[in-house]
């Protein structure tokens, strides 16, 4: 099996099942846990937020906390990944990091574009809501097909972004797909179905974990897994909205 998502790979729960655990990993404590991490970021984000448009403040002063955010929570999402037993504490460390990036990029969209943040918390809900719905009544089903063609779509737009940044390095912009253009919103359009496919690839294998009996502590884990692909999500149905609001 497969998914896109790295922090929940198909050897995720294999080699960390430990049958002879007292505690296993539930469903409810993972849903627990995920409520956890959301509050930190909502946290965090809330009060970088404060200090965007704090009249006293110059907007600038969001910059360095975002740049915290951005650089610490990819080292820290990079240890969790590599060092799971230690969730029960990066994960919510991670969660504060990545609140310190979101509230100052959601700010700074906010006074480009307003309200549209709301909007984008709004349809990132939303869509989570439906595709586990969809998942748990069985109108989706995570087969060997699936995975692959999620899997393939991610790593495709993982290459296109990653050749961006590179080139962008060099003053090197990439035509159309950041754009407002038709082009640059059907790749946006393109990119938040992919990262919704990943909720419910997210989804299978926390509900795999937990049918095999993994430990208390991969709760966290899996819970942190699910928040990397909500941001990512959340992040790319921003970017589409900005896209609709230029061509207005």
């Amino acid at each position: 099996m497969r998914t896109a998502n790295p922090a929940l790979n198909s050897k995720t729960f294999e080699v960390t099942a430990d049958y002879s655990s007292a505690e296993k990993m539930t469903l409810q404590g993972t849903v627990n846990k995920s409520g956890i991490l959301l509050l930190l970021l909502a946290l965090a984000a809330s009060w970088v937020w404060r200090r965007y448009f704090n009249p006293g403040a110059a907007s600038i002063s969001v910059m360095p906390l975002m740049l915290i955010g951005a650089i610490g929570g990819f080292v820290v999402g990079m240890i969790t990944v590599f060092a799971k037993k230690a969730s029960p504490f990066t994960a919510p460390l991670y969660a504060v990091l990545e609140g310190l990036f979101l509230g100052g990029f959601s700010a700074i969209m906010e006074g480009r574009y307003h309200g549209i943040v709301m909007q984008a918390a709004a349809l990132t809900f939303a869509a989570a809501g439906c595709l586990l719905l969809a998942y748990t009544s069985g109108l989706i089903k995570v087969s060997d097909n699936f995975r692959l063609g999620v899997v393939a779509a991610t790593g495709a737009i993982a290459l296109i972004y990653f050749l961006t940044f590179i080139l962008g390095l060099f003053r090197v912009n990439v035509p159309y797909i950041h754009s407002s253009g038709l082009v640059g919103i059907a790749f946006s359009l393109f990119v938040v179905v992919v990262a919704s496919m990943n909720l419910v690839m997210d989804f299978d294998f926390i509900e795999n974990g937990a049918e095999q009996g993994a430990p208390k502590y991969m709760e966290w884990y899996a819970a942190f897994g699910l928040m990397v692909t909500l941001v990512w999500l959340y992040i790319e149905i921003l970017r589409l909205l900005a896209k609709m609001r230029d061509r207005r």
